[in-house]
């Protein structure tokens, strides 16, 4: 493949699923936002009194207040150059002829009536002091507000696992935040943090924690069931080096299963590839318990942990037997892999795939076989003992403690759930419900959507100099093609969201400040102080790193796969999920498995970012009711519950009779 050829297929990082083209993608056609300015309303974490009782036309209550005092005084007697004279009087502080507040004076002749003035005056001053209390008791909110919110720091004490929140910055770290944490939302945040200070004693909105039940709750699991004999795998062996994360991983180990029944070839233990970006040395024995594996699969495959003797010696290379992505397409057909795979597998009795993602497509592909990866998915794949022990201590401490297993714990974490609930069976209740939130907004997802999170230039040049590194293919097409810009990409959806975009979008759905919320992900781009605005306004927010003690959580501290298992099993087990990017593998493989085993009782938050998009750019001129109205609207419709969609991911859709059965 010439030079050229390649850069016309960038390597997708099939984590982001992120498509580049040439050309600009169709924007939309609603009116471009209003320039982003200094908010008006936020005055060193209080809200100015001369913005808080603006009625929704924008016009001061003040002056409607003012009209109704001077109208009880005169009566009918009150005409137009009276009322100008009143507004310019009492914006003026006491024009217009003696005195009188702006009004005209008495005819010559006759004495002023001092009774009406007094009234008139009384009534300036019990408005001013109506305005006086509303102001004090607006700044008093928010400051009590500023000195709750903050980064949360977690402590677990020997006596009790429950984590106690410490509580240490201002809400003023909401709206002025370092580089590169520039904001453009200070103002819908500090609404946000008024909101939810006013309604943390109130209901949530019906149905917030519930996905549609009566239609979720039609379809079982079912991929368990076979219709086949057992394979014996006599056309050779298939070995794989899948590169990736955990959740890439994942897929490329399910997928290489079908591939090996497809070609009747036994499965050599799937080994992983060292990136420099994830930088874990982790195999297969250290994630996954290698025995279950292979048993579970006993059926369908052939499954060694290693290639016998006789072939160990091969230089596979020499010999042809190395496939990379490069000689595959992305979601190859299983025609290709009998026409080109087959005969080379007959020839060299070995077949290495080096990478391997993505490259099985989802359609059209044998009943049977779809079945297979659901299987392999959902049941083979089985964190070992001390990824299962680490996740039940997670689960129960989010729980705060409760001895009531939640509906997913059996398949996350094994026997580590019963043992929980026999040490615990003195305990009563309900589980406690959490929220879990995954945010895909570390520096590589940062780089690679080619998007701007308002750093400036020291942003653009850092993650520039990230993309050489990692992505050089993608740094090479950005320079030598027009792509689309920063903004329209945004406009289309195509950007993660950010922390504070995230934040935004949990207030509006009506989850209160008191929710308990499980942050998932690794070092997000821009530090600890970009999780500001989100441990602010939800102070009960905590990591796995803030849960398990360092004696804990220290035998996986190098291994960035074994850590993601862990926010796995946080993620799925929770009440509810939350994702910022539909394209993140982990949030993939969390919603497909809520959806197999959760029977409809686990809600995940599916947020359309490009719906999400056209509201955050109205941000200057919209109010807090409005915002979220449209908040609530557009994920609502994400709720939807359908089958899986023609050539779309059973791992994330697997409502489909080949992994999951309809009943009526």
């Amino acid at each position: 493949m010439s030079s050229s050829n390649r850069l016309q297929k960038i390597p997708s990082n099939p984590d982001l699923n992120l498509p580049i083209s040439s050309s600009p993608p169709e924007l939309d056609t609603a009116d471009p936002p209003d320039p982003p300015k200094t908010p008006s309303r936020i005055r060193n974490g209080y809200v100015s009194a001369s913005s808080s009782f603006r009625d929704s036309s924008g016009s001061g209550s003040a002056s409607s207040s003012r009209f109704s005092i001077l109208n009880r005084s005169h009566g009918s007697q009150l005409d137009n150059h009276s009322f100008l004279a009143f507004l310019a009087g009492a914006s003026g502080g006491g024009g217009g002829g003696g005195g009188g507040g702006g009004i005209d004076s008495p005819p010559a002749g006759k004495k002023p009536r001092k009774k009406g003035v007094r009234k008139r005056y009384r009534g300036l001053v019990l408005m001013v002091g109506l305005v006086c209390v509303f102001f004090l008791v607006n700044w008093w909110m928010l400051y009590q507000l500023g000195q709750r919110g903050s980064v949360s720091k977690i402590r677990v004490s020997n006596e009790r696992s429950i984590p106690l929140v410490i509580l240490k910055e201002d809400l003023n770290k909401i709206v002025k935040l370092k580089k590169p944490q520039k904001t453009p939302y200070g103002r819908l945040l500090a609404m946000a943090a008024h909101g939810l200070a006013e309604g943390q004693n109130k209901p949530e909105p019906r149905g917030l924690w519930e996905e549609p039940y009566d239609l979720a709750s039609t379809w079982k699991p079912c991929s368990d069931q076979r219709d086949w004999s057992p394979s014996e795998g006599e056309n050779g062996y298939i070995m794989i080096t899948a590169n990736g994360g955990l959740n890439q991983q994942r897929v490329a180990i399910c997928n290489a299963v079908v591939v090996a029944r497809l070609l009747n070839a036994t499965l050599v233990i799937p080994k992983f590839m060292y990136s420099s970006v994830w930088r874990d040395r982790s195999q297969f024995s250290d994630i996954y318990q290698e025995e279950h594996f292979i048993n579970y699969l006993r059926p369908d495959i052939r499954i060694v942990k290693e290639l016998p003797q006789e072939l160990q010696s091969l230089d596979l290379e020499a010999i042809g037997s190395v496939v990379t992505d490069e000689d595959i397409m992305k979601e190859a057909k299983p025609s290709f892999y009998r026409k080109y795979i087959s005969p080379l597998l007959l020839q060299s009795r070995v077949v290495h795939f080096v990478g391997f993602a993505n490259r099985l497509s989802f359609d059209p592909i044998p009943f049977q076989l779809q079945r297979l990866r659901c299987r392999c998915n959902f049941h083979a794949l089985q964190f070992v003992p001390k990824i299962q022990e680490a996740g039940m201590l997670i689960l129960q401490r989010m729980r705060q403690n409760s001895s009531q297993p939640g509906p997913l714990d059996q398949y996350l974490v094994g026997p580590y759930g019963k043992n929980s609930v026999k040490k615990k069976r003195h305990h009563t209740g309900i589980a406690s419900r959490y929220l879990a939130l995954h945010l895909r907004f570390e520096i590589d997802m940062v780089a690679h959507s080619l998007c701007d999170f308002g750093g400036g230039e020291e942003e653009r040049r850092e993650l520039e100099a990230y993309r050489e590194i990692h992505f050089p293919a993608l740094a090479l097409l950005k320079k030598s093609k027009k792509l689309p810009s920063p903004a329209e990409l945004r406009t289309e959806g195509l950007c993660p969201l950010a922390p504070e975009e995230a934040v935004l979008m949990l207030a509006a759905l009506g989850f209160n400040r008191r929710t308990h919320v499980f942050l998932a992900g690794a070092q997000l781009y821009g530090g600890r102080s970009r999780l500001a605005s989100l441990s602010s306004l939800y102070p009960n927010l905590v990591t796995k790193e803030d849960l398990l003690s360092p004696s804990e959580i220290s035998p996986f501290s190098n291994f960035s796969s074994q850590l993601a298992a862990l926010d796995f099993i946080g993620c799925t087990a929770a009440s509810a999920f939350a994702m910022t990017d539909s394209g993140s593998q982990l949030s993939a493989l969390v919603s497909g498995y809520r959806m197999y085993y959760g029977g409809g009782e686990m809600l995940t938050i599916r947020p359309n970012k490009r719906r999400l998009a056209n509201i955050f750019l109205k941000n200057s001129t919209m109010e807090w009711k409005i915002f979220e109205q449209r908040v609530r609207k557009a994920v609502r419709q994400t709720k939807q519950i359908h089958s899986r969609p023609p050539a779309r991911s059973i791992y994330r859709h697997p409502r489909s009779k080949e992994c999951m059965c309809h009943v009526d």
